[in-house]
């Protein structure tokens, strides 16, 4: 059996099989690109759900796994040299890919590509489709002052245009289905709940929307899509 103590944040979200990767995560964009990978490539998990509010991510047991109190962070009991604890999506991703090794690429230059598209979305349009749902669904979206959602209005479909440009004549944006694909296309789909598909002429893409439909008909993303289950 493997040995959790050394990580506190087994205290308030224990672990029933302490053998098996801990997930801690909530069903945002961020958090399903971590569900997804583990569902597509088969690797052994427990989710456990921590809310985004302050008593969940800014607690003493969940900073103590990631001190940037966000959401999504694992435990691997059997890493590389014992157990290890991971935070940020994207570093998740490699490392579950390189573990698994899946959704990675065949030579070391297809990681490279995987992993410039993972950083495109993890630098740009995770960031940016963030800050525009911020502006326009939630509290900034009260500001009268129109020039912050111009702002972020204008790198979405800028972003957008870039990886519409790229997926022309693909069906994954680095070739073969990779974890690019896992982080990029979950954040897409987040144009809908902001609300802003229109803002940003998303039905004038000719290539993304098929992209993402073709994306979340892959049974792995249907079922990683709540987990862990919303309350």
């Amino acid at each position: 059996m493997a040995d959790l103590t050394d990580f506190p944040i087994t205290q308030r979200w224990p672990a029933k099989d302490p053998s098996v990767i801990q997930l801690y995560s909530f069903p945002t964009p961020n958090g399903v690109k971590v569900s997804i990978a583990l569902e597509e490539m088969g690797l052994a998990y427990e989710p456990h759900l921590v809310t985004l509010s302050d008593a969940d991510v800014k607690s003493d047991a969940f900073l103590s796994l990631n001190p940037n109190n966000k959401i999504p962070a694992i435990i691997d009991p059997n890493g590389p040299d014992g157990a290890i604890g991971l935070f940020e999506s994207g570093a998740i991703l490699l490392y579950l890919a390189e573990k698994s090794g899946k959704f990675i690429g065949a030579t070391t230059a297809d990681k490279h590509k995987i992993t410039q598209w993972l950083m495109f979305q993890m630098g740009g349009l995770g960031p940016m489709f963030g800050q525009m749902g911020f502006f326009y669904k939630f509290a900034g979206a009260q500001i009268e002052d129109p020039r912050p959602r111009e702002r972020y209005r204008d790198e979405a479909i800028r972003l957008l245009a870039v990886l519409d440009k790229e997926l022309a004549g693909k069906d994954w944006i680095a070739g073969d289905y990779s974890i690019a694909d896992m982080a990029i296309a979950p954040w897409v789909n987040a144009l809908g709940f902001y609300g802003t598909k229109d803002e940003v002429g998303y039905d004038d893409l000719k290539n993304v929307p098929a992209y993402v439909a073709r994306f979340f008909e892959r049974p792995a993303v249907e079922k990683a899509m709540n987990i862990p289950p919303r309350p």
